[in-house]
């Protein structure tokens, strides 16, 4: 399979499948396209319908956005666990990943994602609320579902990999978490997998000329 994203710094869309796969064990070719480069609708063109990033080209089938990827990776490798195998955990998740993909718009708004970056912003009524409520998530999950391991869901999930951008957000930004957050932020940034992505975000050459 080959996965292609945009720039590891600033791409927390391509981090999520990135981080699901890596962390699984399970092969793929990395194609990187940087975002704000003058041709860069055009090449993700070549691979992408929409034009977006993260893509997964498996044979002659393309998978486009972030949730279908792991969808189809779940399916396709089920024996990865990358889903939880309880049922209410298993919905809990998906209802989580889903939220994060089509909410908090205000966080985003407000923390974009800067892996290099230590910056310090005033936050808007509406992105306060989105940090707490991803904090109760966190929270909850912990307590409900992760008895077995130190991940939202005990072992790690696509949720864990759903909200690792968030987590590399609150870094940058100086985010201030109460303890089971920050323990749970702790074991995100831990993972070898996370670390490898780090890294390469700090050594990229690309910066956002939008």
């Amino acid at each position: 399979m080959q996965l292609v994203i945009g720039n590891k710094n600033y791409s927390s869309w391509s981090l999520r499948p990135w981080l699901g796969l890596k962390v699984a064990d399970i092969p793929f070719e990395e194609t990187l396209l940087p975002l704000y480069e003058p041709d860069a609708r055009s090449q993700r063109l070549a691979f992408s319908p929409t034009g977006k990033v993260p893509l997964l080209v498996d044979g002659e089938l393309r998978v486009w956005d972030s949730l279908a990827i792991a969808e189809y990776v779940a399916e396709k490798f089920p024996d990865r666990g990358l889903w939880p195998a309880d049922v209410a955990a298993r919905a809990t998740a998906r209802s989580i990943c889903a939220e994060m993909h089509s909410g908090f718009a205000a966080l985003r708004d407000i923390l974009n994602m800067d892996i290099r970056a230590s910056l310090q912003v005033g936050l808007t009524p509406e992105a306060q609320a989105d940090i707490e409520r991803i904090i109760a998530i966190w929270t909850e999950c912990r307590a409900r579902f992760g008895a077995d391991g130190p991940f939202l869901f005990g072992r790690f999930s696509w949720a864990d990999a759903f909200y690792a951008p968030v987590v590399t957000r609150f870094v940058t930004y100086k985010i201030p978490l109460p303890p089971v957050a920050q323990a749970y932020a702790e074991t995100i940034l831990a993972l070898p997998a996370m670390q490898e992505w780090i890294t390469a975000a700090h050594a990229e050459p690309w910066t956002n000329h939008k």
